[in-house]
């Protein structure tokens, strides 16, 4: 997964996988889902991120699984 910003456009890209993109979906105006050929999403973009998204703080944590 990457998650991409492009300041020039305040654009994110949030990379899901490598796959190749057969469709594109807009949400609303400001969000769109990239699909392969079988309907998984491939990648996600966000129109005017910084004030959407709060693209200035970024974080990832990694939940860790319970046992059964």
């Amino acid at each position: 997964m990457k998650v991409l910003y492009f300041p020039d456009t305040d654009t994110a890209l949030i990379q899901l996988s490598d796959g190749d993109v057969h469709e594109t979906r807009e949400i609303n105006e400001n969000l769109y889902l990239d699909l392969d050929k079988d309907g998984n999403v491939v990648s996600i973009t966000v129109e005017h991120a910084r004030k959407l998204a709060s693209i200035t703080e970024f974080s990832f944590l990694q939940m860790e699984e319970k046992p059964a």
